[in-house]
C-alpha cells in the first residue's frame, strides 16, 4: 500500500512532552482521519472543521514563540502559513469540484504532520519547559532562561540552523511548494 494513502494514528510516540500541545495534535490526527475517511459528500465538511482547527493550533503556537522570544520571522512560523495557504488553496479546488486533490493533500498532511512535530514542535516544547511557559495563563516560571535576542531558523529539536534543508516533503498538488525554511 502507498505510505501516502495510510491513515495517520496517534502514537505515543508522537507526543512532546507538553499536555496542552498533545492534546492538540491528537485532535488534529482526529480531524484528519475524519477528513480521510469521509465519503464526497462529507469531505468538504472534515476539511473546513480540519483548517479552522490548524488555523487556531498554528495561531496559538505562534502565540507561545512570540511571547517566548522566538522571532517573528522563524522557520516554524513560515512553516504554518505555508500549511494554512496550501489547505486554504486545498479548499478553493475542492470547492470547484477537484475532491482528488484535497484527499492527496491530506494524505499528505498524514505524512507531514509527525515530521512537524518532531522537527518542530518538540523543540518548542523542550524551549518552553526551559523558560517554565504555562500556555494556559502565559505566565513564564524562569524568565531569566528566555533568549536574550528571538531565537531564529528552525525552533526545533533537530538542531538545524538558519538555512539548512527542511526535513518534511512536499504537499501533493503543490510540488513546487516545499513546506519548510527557504520555500
Amino acid at each position: 500500500m502507498d505510505s501516502r494513502m495510510t491513515t495517520l494514528q496517534w502514537s505515543e510516540d508522537m507526543g512532546v512532552e507538553m499536555a496542552q500541545m498533545d492534546a492538540t495534535h491528537q485532535e488534529c490526527v482526529a480531524l484528519l482521519q475524519a477528513v480521510q475517511g469521509a465519503d464526497d459528500a462529507r469531505l468538504m465538511a472534515a476539511w473546513e472543521r480540519l483548517l479552522a482547527h490548524t488555523e487556531a493550533h498554528f495561531a496559538e503556537e505562534d502565540r507561545w514563540m512570540q511571547a517566548t522570544r522566538f522571532a517573528a520571522g522563524n522557520c516554524h512560523s513560515q512553516q504554518h502559513q505555508q500549511v494554512l495557504n496550501i489547505m486554504r488553496d486545498g479548499t478553493e479546488r475542492a470547492r470547484k469540484g477537484r475532491l482528488v486533490e484535497l484527499r492527496l493533500m491530506a494524505a499528505e498532511l498524514a505524512v507531514w504532520l509527525p515530521q512537524h512535530i518532531d522537527a518542530m514542535d518538540a523543540g518548542l516544547a523542550h524551549h518552553l519547559r526551559q523558560v517554565g511557559y504555562d500556555p494556559a495563563t502565559g505566565h513564564i516560571a524562569h524568565p531569566e532562561a528566555l533568549p536574550h535576542e528571538p531565537l531564529q531558523g528552525w525552533g526545533g529539536a533537530s538542531g538545524l540552523g538558519e538555512g539548512d534543508a527542511p526535513v518534511a516533503g512536499q504537499v501533493a498538488g503543490c510540488s513546487d511548494k516545499k513546506i519548510g525554511c527557504n520555500a
